[in-house]
């Protein structure tokens, strides 16, 4: 775990369940792209550099979920480097009892504040322009508000969450996002990416994005067509979420609420407005049903 892998001249990534970049400075700083996902993620991270030689002098952060900026802290307080993200991320990566917060829709249960979602607090301040390094940010939203990912000077590109590999697209039933719309378009864009190799956090490096490109936008049109058929008879959208589950034979805890819980409600809205899907309000119940 952790191990680091030569993906160019100077890129570099550490093998991990969400990939952390590394771009290596003449001066031999390093960029690292997120931080990974906790203390000690970040105490492997900054090991592995000293054992080369390198010192961290910034972190450029894809997005801000927690398993992506849970090492801001630990490696900021060590190096004092500065965390940059696109200005939104840069908000959350501030004051990240905002992702539990909107996860849940108010003051958040204890279970939706784990380090899993729930990050250290780091000073993360908007991109500068230009970006260090020779970087240049490319916008990936949809998985999250505003995500970014990174091309270095040797035609790497990170990818951060904009796609999702075959393994965890079984695992898990509604794969994580916030606007489907914005997110299609994400897929379409990275389709005509070009790059010598691209880099996404959560699958396999590749010099080929179009299949998991491909793989991702099928999952992601399945579900929207399974919660239009679950929709078939006006649901709310607390059973929408429990037939989609029972459908798969799959049990929700407080974390799958939350989290699949989220994204059901982005599927609808696109639904809805879409012009498939509308909402009216029925003794005090809000229910969705297909537009006759």
């Amino acid at each position: 775990m952790y191990e680091l892998i030569e993906a160019g001249a100077r890129t570099f990534y550490f093998d991990a369940p969400a990939k952390v970049g590394a771009y290596l400075l003449p001066d031999n700083g390093v960029l690292l792209i997120d931080s990974g996902s906790d203390k000690d993620a970040a105490k492997k991270i900054l090991r592995i550099c000293a054992e080369k030689g390198w010192t961290v002098s910034a972190i450029l952060a894809t997005h801000s979920h927690a398993d992506h900026i849970g090492g801001n802290q630990v490696i900021q307080n060590k190096t004092g480097c500065p965390v940059y993200a696109s200005e939104f991320e840069a908000a959350v990566g501030r004051f990240p009892i905002l992702v539990p917060v909107s996860l849940y829709g108010g003051y958040p249960v204890r279970e939706l504040c784990t380090k899993f979602l729930l990050a250290k607090t780091s000073d993360v301040r908007p991109l500068p322009d230009p970006l260090p390094g020779g970087l240049t940010a490319i916008p990936l939203p949809g998985h999250s508000f505003d995500m970014v990912g990174f091309r270095t000077p040797d035609d790497v590109v990170f990818l951060g969450d904009s796609l999702t590999g075959e393994q965890l697209l079984k695992k898990h039933l509604v794969p994580f996002l916030y606007d489907v719309r914005t997110y299609l378009a994400t897929l379409d864009e990275i389709e005509r990416l070009p790059a010598a190799l691209y880099v996404p956090a959560h699958a396999d490096a590749v010099s080929d994005v179009r299949p998991l490109v491909s793989l991702t936008r099928d999952k992601t049109m399945e579900l929207l067509e399974e919660l239009a058929d679950i929709c078939a008879s006006p649901q709310t959208g607390e059973e929408i979420l429990k037939l989609l589950f029972d459908r798969h034979g799959m049990s929700l805890d407080i974390l799958q609420y939350g989290l699949s819980g989220y994204t059901v409600r982005s599927y609808l809205a696109y639904l809805k407005e879409e012009g498939r899907l509308t909402a009216y309000f029925q003794e005090n119940r809000m229910l969705w049903k297909p537009v006759s």
